[in-house]
């Protein structure tokens, strides 16, 4: 009979044996697997995020001919919706799908980006804790979909590898200066996506410039390099204005991209502190475990500059959350990138970080990530749900107004819209109000001018703008819609109206014959 020493020693064997069967597979692998395990419960959802119904909605709108900015309104970057058009032109729910792998790829590419980052930061033994820590994350943050900065993270780190600094860097090394205009072009296509990357690419070049001095460049060469790089960073915008100019929308399109920006109120101040503690408490571990990675010596002299370049990177991301405000969890996406990446020191560079940290942090974000995704579904719902309320809805010819709900809707039953501002909040949100170019009033006044057949309407929000809501109704009860059932939708029910259909008119009656 084997003695207990003996059944330890062979369990560790064979747990040696897993660990380095594991470690022998490709790296892409390996983090497919993991983002696979920990976003499975999320594919074929259509209601994962009400943002990717509606990237995925104004896609579609684009593929029938509709303008960004003029036939469908919002303020994101038309890059963002020209990511979408290749779902989009697959209907739902196949482009549901579509979407989500696209993300899915995105996600494992930036993961990989991170292990190969911190490798160049003489960080490789906590490379892949710090890959896994950002995929399985993601999911406290809203990134278990198609989010914005779940794509335009793959382009950051991109970006971010293009330039690290290199032991035999020269001024005059022209193969350098050309990775660097590509770096700043690629952060210029994630501008295009989202424009907070902004904060990034300011970083990014200021760091360039730096680099350039530090290297010994003429201050004329500095700034004249310096030139070169803003300009690519800003070639894609500024391309894209011009693109809108020759269509005859430039001044809706600067105003929808910047004006409306700065135009937004700001929500309640008992909502932003809510939101700020929320992704500060997301975001509080990396942070430390960041801090901490300073204090992981150098192994050599070229490390230094990729860790300061890191760090800084980490500190750009963290001023722009800040700055932007409103931080709703998903705006701390692109602070878990340079986070989770920051990481890799201490995880894999201290005893403790590989023996207890590593294992501890990603098992806490692993469980948790997957037990708020069950809530999240919980709380949204799922495909059987929105499919039972589009058949309610119904797919005849008439219009829809979806007051407030689900933009993919639209998708589902194909009903036409009546207004570009099909974001349902964009005229029912209170802090929306001035900020849209046109009164909320006055268009939801117009849109029922138009009798839609159909209006959708989920019960009362906080931050909705009750003299919205209450135009609405005045007009559904003077129009005579009625109510043709709730049905529901996570943890809300969705109230659908109909417009009676007009009453055929009476036959003619025809006149009595009398006996003369």
């Amino acid at each position: 009979m084997a003695s207990k020493s003996e059944v330890l020693g062979s369990r560790t064997a064979r747990l040696s044996d897993l660990v380095a069967a594991i470690a022998a597979l490709p790296r892409w692998s390996i983090l497919l697997l993991a983002a696979v395990a920990v976003r499975a419960i999320t594919f074929g959802n259509p209601v994962v995020h009400i943002d990717e119904e509606f990237y995925l909605v104004t896609a579609q709108q684009m593929l029938h001919g509709a303008v960004p900015f003029v036939d469908v309104w919002d303020r994101k970057p038309v890059g963002l919706f020209l990511i979408y058009l290749l779902p989009a032109a697959f209907g739902v729910p196949a482009g549901i799908w579509i979407y989500q792998m696209m993300a899915l790829a995105a996600v494992v590419g930036t993961a990989l980006l991170i292990w190969r980052l911190a490798d160049k930061a003489g960080w490789s033994r906590g490379g892949l804790p710090a890959a896994l820590l950002y995929l399985f994350m993601l999911n406290f943050a809203d990134g278990q979909g198609g989010q914005a900065p779940v794509f335009y993270n793959l382009l950051t780190a991109w970006a971010v590898l293009l330039i690290v600094p290199q032991p035999d860097d020269a001024s005059d090394d022209r193969r350098r200066i050309h990775r660097a205009t590509a770096a700043m072009l690629i952060i210029g296509l994630a501008m295009q996506v989202k424009y907070s990357v902004v904060f990034e690419a300011i970083f990014l070049g200021l760091w360039l410039m730096w680099t350039e001095a530090r290297l010994g460049t003429s201050a004329a060469h500095v700034l004249r390099r310096g030139a070169l790089w803003a300009a690519a960073v800003w070639l894609p915008t500024l391309a894209t204005w011009a693109a809108f100019i020759l269509l005859g929308h430039g001044d809706p399109w600067f105003y929808a991209n910047f004006g409306s920006i700065l135009a937004r109120q700001s929500d309640p101040p008992m909502v932003l502190i809510r939101n700020f503690l929320e992704v500060a408490l997301m975001l509080a571990p990396l942070l430390i475990v960041s801090g901490l990675s300073r204090h992981v010596p150098v192994g050599a002299r070229s490390e230094h500059p990729v860790r300061a370049l890191l760090f800084g990177w980490l500190i750009a991301a963290v001023i722009g959350l800040l700055v932007f405000g409103t931080w709703f969890n998903h705006y701390a996406l692109p602070v878990l990138l340079p986070a989770s990446l920051c990481c890799a020191g201490y995880l894999g560079g201290t005893e403790t970080g590989r023996k207890w940290v590593a294992p501890l942090l990603l098992l806490v974000a692993a469980i948790g990530g997957e037990a708020r995704l069950v809530s999240v579904k919980l709380h949204r719902g799922n495909a059987a749900q929105l499919q039972a309320l589009a058949d309610g809805i119904g797919h005849g010819p008439g219009c829809m107004y979806l007051y407030s709900g689900n933009p993919i809707l639209y998708g589902y039953t194909g009903r036409c819209t009546v207004s570009p501002w099909v974001f349902p909040s964009h005229l029912s949100r209170e802090r929306e109000n001035g900020a849209l170019g046109v009164d909320q009033l006055q268009e939801i006044d117009r849109i029922f001018t138009q009798r839609p057949e159909i209006v959708v309407m989920r019960p009362v929000y906080f931050g909705e703008r009750m003299a919205s809501h209450q135009l609405a109704v005045k007009r559904m009860e003077e129009l005579g819609y009625r109510l043709r059932g709730r049905w529901p939708l996570g943890d809300l029910n969705i109230s659908v109206y109909a417009l009676p259909a007009p009453r055929a008119p009476a036959p003619p009656r025809l006149a009595s014959s009398k006996p003369s």
